[in-house]
């Protein structure tokens, strides 16, 4: 019996489908808790209690409410629509948020790849999420679907990149694309993290890649590819049960996903900001998280917050303010290096 034990854990496949299957052990129940959470703060910046009957204690249970009765809801598909795309849209676009878990670091004994392009690996495989919304945009045949997958698909691909570009800035303090040795190189007391280096480039890097990684998860302020007063709901028009909560589902996945890289990059990762006190892997876990959850819950109150901006307003503060800024950070981080 040792022996076969010791085979199945030396097999790579079983390595390969634990690593695979491990962070949905974080995202599903993440996932409910944070559309609850997202109700309640709405609800209590709107002077309302938001759900308060479902499962007892404030409506805990509603999510999972909601969540069976998508699953019981007829999958329905137009009769137009190009029902291959259609069907493989929110796939694509689940797979890309869930594919870039593979190599953000939970804690330091946990990473599903510790690859040395980890930050890389992780925006190119997220980007592929626009294949999926142009798909499920044009496949609906839906004027409403389309105009929200055009304004997508521009939105995404002009904040990328003053998202690369503040990304850059502490690529070239660390010296390597490993999110791991990242980590590794902030360790100790919360003042060796990036966010307080280089004062105030790296500061301000940190603030561009948050407003862009807001852009590229479709939040608040810059949600006009769902608009709900001008498009319906944008490219999701046309989809209902599962596959309209698939959609939700790899938003809130990528809304961990930008707050996981920024708190890898800014903010020491899974490291306590105490140093070795209250620091090791178990501990890691929880410091890793609830710099996450921070982040996520700053992206919820921002969108009961600011209102939505117009289209060319969007990319004026792409293309005029956020890239000028982010390319002056990387000078000023090159220039601080070098001398």
């Amino acid at each position: 019996m040792e022996q076969l034990l010791r085979n199945i854990f030396d097999n790579n496949i079983f390595v390969f489908t634990v690593t695979a299957i491990l962070p949905l052990i974080w995202i599903v129940p993440y996932a409910l808790v944070a559309i609850w959470l997202e109700r309640k703060i709405s609800a209590h910046m709107q002077d309302r209690l938001g759900p308060m009957r479902t499962g007892g204690w404030h409506g805990w249970s509603q999510t999972i409410a909601d969540m069976l009765k998508l699953l019981q809801k007829e999958d329905i598909v137009p009769a137009a629509a190009d029902k291959i795309l259609f069907n493989l849209a929110p796939y694509i676009i689940f797979i890309a948020a869930y594919a870039a878990y593979a190599a953000i670091p939970f804690s330091s004994a946990y990473i599903g790849a510790d690859i040395n392009v980890g930050i890389f690996y992780i925006i190119a495989v997220t980007s592929l999420a626009v294949v999926g919304i142009l798909m499920g945009g044009w496949a609906s045949n839906n004027k409403w679907s389309l105009f929200g997958a055009m304004r997508a698909a521009a939105q995404i691909v002009s904040y990328e990149i003053p998202s690369v570009l503040a990304v850059l800035a502490v690529v070239m303090i660390a010296g390597t694309l490993s999110l791991q040795e990242i980590n590794n190189l902030q360790t100790g007391w919360f003042w060796n993290w990036y966010v307080f280096q280089k004062f105030p480039f790296i500061f301000v890097a940190f603030i561009i890649y948050f407003i862009a990684a807001l852009a590229e998860v479709n939040r608040v302020p810059f949600d006009i590819p769902e608009a709900e007063s001008e498009l319906v709901a944008g490219y999701v028009t046309e989809y209902s049960g599962m596959k309209f909560a698939m959609f939700m589902f790899a938003e809130f996945v990528n809304m961990f996903a930008v707050s996981a890289i920024a708190a890898t990059l800014f903010f020491g990762g899974w490291n306590s900001p105490f140093g070795d006190f209250l620091g090791g892997p178990i501990w890691g876990v929880f410091w890793f998280l609830s710099k996450g959850m921070v982040l996520v819950s700053i992206q919820m109150w921002l969108r009961w917050t600011l209102p939505r901006l117009r289209v060319d307003q969007l990319m004026y503060v792409s293309w005029k303010v956020l890239t000028p800024f982010a390319f002056a950070c990387v000078i000023a981080v090159g220039l601080w290096m070098m001398l």
